[in-house]
């Protein structure tokens, strides 16, 4: 049976501590990963990574393949000293696991039967961030997204891998919400599951809307004799467009409840709510500002009454 030199496997010397070992297996894993590979005989270049790892990383594995191979040289230099030198035959696939059993015993590692699996590592998670309009959570949606994944090349070297899918999004999606999409995260090794995509849920600032939990909060500018006089008006909502109307003597600051036009909650659908804020002209003319003038000679009122009390 042929004699299997771990540490060249790994290329390491036999004085290198564990932290050189991990590194060089790591390495050496990653170069002819089977599924990533492109040496052909990759699956077996990785079972033999694999096994020169299991043997040399267990300290007391490594003390009895240590004094193995110290045998084994002075058994060479016997046969040299008497003019027979060792005669080296070249390397079959089939003896990985015969060898690593006829010293640690079948049970050691059961490389024929485990392969990779006792290597094997579920694939790394990937979180990425998705803006979602908020009109977009009032249904089902399918969203196309892009990503990069980690890749490892053919020199063990990590790339990142474009990939694009389309997620389903449930209406009633919140901000700050982290979804789970399993398997389409990083590829595993060995045998082991790819990881889990995770998208963390933002919802994008609206240009008319503010968000209160479900609610949503939409500021109604009025004009000085809207709020004093009355007035139906056309306000927008997700939705559409609805008609409110707007009572006299409506004050600035003024909350008015649309029922139903919120966003989508566990407990039912939140409320879209106007607030109403009286707005000046920027500019006023002579005609105006005449106007103006002769109601305030006429209306009977202080703005500022509640402070003399």
């Amino acid at each position: 049976m042929e004699f299997k030199d771990y540490y060249a496997v790994l290329g390491v010397e036999p004085t290198a501590d564990d932290k050189t070992i991990k590194t060089a297996y790591r390495k050496q894993a990653r170069l002819y990963h089977p599924d990533v590979s492109k040496h052909p005989d990759a699956e077996n270049k990785f079972k033999e990574v694999a096994e020169a790892y299991e043997v040399l990383h267990k300290p007391d594995k490594r003390a009895e393949y240590d004094e193995l191979c110290e045998a084994r040289r002075q058994e060479q230099l016997f046969r040299q000293s008497r003019g027979n030198g060792f005669e080296g035959t070249q390397q079959s696939n089939q003896d990985f696991s015969d060898f690593f059993s006829s010293i640690f015993g079948q049970g050691a590692g059961g490389y024929q039967s485990q392969r990779t699996d006792h290597f094997a590592q579920k694939g790394r998670d990937v979180e990425i961030e998705l803006p979602i309009f908020l009109e977009e959570t009032l249904t089902d949606t399918l969203k196309p997204i892009e990503y990069l994944l980690p890749f490892y090349d053919e020199q063990g070297h990590v790339q990142d891998l474009k990939k694009t899918l389309k997620v389903k999004i449930l209406a009633g999606v919140s901000d700050g919400e982290r979804i789970r999409v399993k398997g389409q995260g990083a590829s595993g090794i060995g045998n082991a599951a790819s990881g889990d995509l995770y998208l963390h849920i933002r919802l994008v600032p609206h240009p008319l809307f503010d968000v209160e939990g479900h609610n949503l909060i939409i500021t109604v500018p009025l004009a000085p004799w809207e709020a004093a006089l009355g007035q139906k008006i056309t306000v927008p909502t997700l939705t559409g467009k609805i008609q409110m109307t707007i009572q006299p003597n409506s004050q600035s600051g003024q909350r008015l409840r649309i029922k139903g036009k919120g966003l989508i909650g566990k407990n039912g659908v939140g409320d879209l709510f106007a607030v109403l804020k009286v707005v000046m002209p920027s500019h006023i003319d002579d005609a105006a500002k005449k106007l103006w003038s002769e109601l305030a000679e006429n209306a009977n009122f202080d703005p500022r009454a509640e402070w003399s009390k």
